[in-house]
């Protein structure tokens, strides 16, 4: 029987992010704090700025300063905090870097470092963590993808390597984990209002204008609302959502 008042909750829960301190991140930190989940966040950054952002949230967030690219801590970094926190049945693989440029600049070190953080690292976590939640018969793992996991963008090869083998490692670990009460999902934010997104319009009104033309809403989102959608698929609302990717793009996908 579902609790039709507490659906959306994640009382009680313990949820790990990685980047969760900084962008998108940051707004999913906000989401799963505010809809009740105590977060512990992975990031590289330095220990006092990462701070510094998630001060607003007091106790219920954890900051763990941690490279996750350096897969053979994982083990024991996901030990330390199941023994620190208790169970955690959240995991947000968000962390990320790119490497914008043409295939003929790119070395095979800029590629390689792309898909360490973006999949290798995220398979690292998932595989240390997905033990515990087939035992505790409960999960939710999500992977952040993109655009580029779906359609064609120049000079990105790393990253769209990687988002794309995103989809493959849900759908593989859904129908592992799925049996055990875990689910595996992922994001795929479209064009979000942030600094890189400044970045690479305001100076630029044909791709702007590009951009915003192939969305149907005619605008482009929020970070908040691909905080709202990691809440929703870790909740009991979304119990039996399991190996999809939900695109956050206001219609970008299907858009002409």
């Amino acid at each position: 029987m579902v609790d039709m008042q507490n659906m959306y909750s994640l009382e009680g829960r313990t949820a790990i992010v990685t980047g969760g301190s900084t962008g998108l991140g940051l707004s999913i930190t906000r989401c799963l704090v505010a809809s009740g989940a105590k977060v512990l966040v992975l990031s590289f950054e330095p220990k006092e700025q990462a701070e510094e952002a998630l001060c607003e949230f007091g106790s219920a967030v954890a900051f763990y300063q941690f490279n996750i690219t350096e897969t053979d801590k994982t083990q024991t970094l996901v030990d330390q905090l199941l023994a620190e926190h208790g169970p955690i049945t959240i995991l947000v693989n968000n962390a990320g870097n790119h490497c914008k440029k043409p295939i003929e600049e790119m070395t095979v070190e800029d590629y390689q470092r792309v898909l360490d953080v973006h999949l290798v690292g995220a398979f690292a976590l998932t595989k240390a963590l997905v033990p515990h939640m087939k035992q505790q018969q409960l999960g939710s793992i999500l992977y952040m993808a993109s655009m580029t996991s779906y359609i064609g963008q120049p000079a990105v090869a790393g990253y769209s390597t990687a988002k794309a083998g995103l989809l493959g490692l849900v759908h593989t670990l859904a129908t592992e984990c799925g049996p055990h009460n875990v689910r595996v999902n992922a994001i795929a934010p479209g064009w979000i209002d942030t600094p890189m997104f400044h970045k690479a319009t305001d100076n630029d009104p044909p791709r702007l204008a590009k951009i915003l033309g192939r969305i149907p809403m005619n605008k482009v989102g929020e970070s908040l609302d691909v905080g709202m959608a990691a809440a929703f698929l870790s909740s009991e609302a979304a119990r039996y959502i399991n190996g999809v990717c939900l695109p956050v793009d206001g219609g970008a996908l299907i858009g002409f």
